[in-house]
């Protein structure tokens, strides 16, 4: 084809594109998911953010570190680096805040939008809470490293399980953004947590509450909803859920929000591969053992055992108080 003759060709199929896209981009239509030029967070600054707190948390085992070089110089270089710029992705998410669902139906009290001085001045809020967790989430991870060493006989040492285990970069990547969550931050928690499923198999919805010293076993097919709510001292092995058994609707046939749809784990409970446990009013009682593929909808008492018979009925064995 003739140079000329593509160039023309070319103009029309683009012409004709914009002509049809163009209208979908509307920015005016509230109703439009995919409004044109969003000024969202970029992920890639997100995941930066990500880079440089898993080097606060553990210097030298995700990026080299000169050994003898004073750790305060690369403490400071990277929170200043990490406060610069999850302040500027928190500006550009806060927004997001005021145009959800949620919001809107406040009903008219509820504001539209913040001015650019006010949004500034909640990022800076935002930021420095977040900053004020960071000692307490180290230490949260010092324990889930600990647990993670002495929950599987395989574990060399505590830098084999930082560098190599899934289930230590999905609970350090979560803790990290559930303090975002817990802050009301929007679009980021996810983003973070979404890219670790990606590379880990677990999925942790950053509302999640869990206690200290928990341990993922493998982890590959972990689903853990946003309700959750897990006790100290728990372990968890591959392709567990713990997930909503059913969802109130309004008047409009659409999910209600913000209730309690998942269930309670108490502390120092095992739930071994492939159990599902739904529902927002189940508790798995302190000490409980949840055996592999079982299916639970209701409570289970403190120190009570459930297992799978061959013919796959369940039975429960309640076992003596420790």
């Amino acid at each position: 084809m003739a140079g000329r003759e593509y160039i023309r060709r070319k103009a029309d199929v683009i012409g004709r594109t914009l002509e049809e896209i163009l209208p979908g981009y509307d920015p005016e239509d509230a109703r439009n998911p995919i409004q044109g030029c969003a000024e969202l967070p970029s992920e890639a600054q997100v995941l930066r953010v990500l880079s440089l707190l898993d080097d606060i948390f553990y210097p030298g085992f995700r990026s080299e570190c000169v050994r003898g070089e004073a750790i305060e110089a690369l403490l400071v270089e990277r929170l200043d680096e990490a406060h610069d710029l999850l302040y500027r992705q928190v500006r550009r998410a806060l927004p997001q805040r005021w145009k959800s669902e949620a919001a809107r139906a406040l009903g008219d009290d509820a504001p539209a939008s913040l001015d650019a001085e006010e949004v500034a001045e909640e990022a800076t809020r935002v930021v420095e809470e977040f900053f004020d967790q960071v000692p307490r989430i180290r230490v949260l991870l010092k324990k889930d490293v600990i647990a993670a060493y002495h929950g599987d006989p395989a574990a060399r040492s505590f830098g084999e399980v930082i560098l190599s285990y899934p289930g230590i970069r999905a609970i350090t990547t979560h803790r990290v953004a559930h303090e975002l969550y817990r802050l009301d931050v929007p679009l980021i928690p996810r983003v973070m947590n979404e890219y670790i499923h990606a590379r880990t198999g677990i999925e942790i919805h950053p509302g999640a509450r869990i206690g200290e010293s928990f341990f993922l076993d493998h982890g590959t097919g972990v689903v853990i909803g946003e309700t959750t709510i897990i006790g100290n001292k728990v372990r968890i092995y591959q392709g567990v859920t713990l997930g909503a058994y059913s969802f109130r609707l309004d008047e409009h046939g659409n999910p209600v929000k913000g209730t309690k749809r998942h269930p309670t784990i108490e502390d120092e409970v095992v739930i071994y591969p492939g159990a599902t446990i739904l529902g927002g009013d189940t508790v798995i009682g302190r000490g409980s053992v949840i055996g592999g593929n079982v299916w639970l909808t209701r409570s289970v008492p403190p120190s009570t055992t459930i297992m799978l018979k061959l013919d796959g009925s369940q039975i429960t064995q309640v076992v003596r108080s420790r």
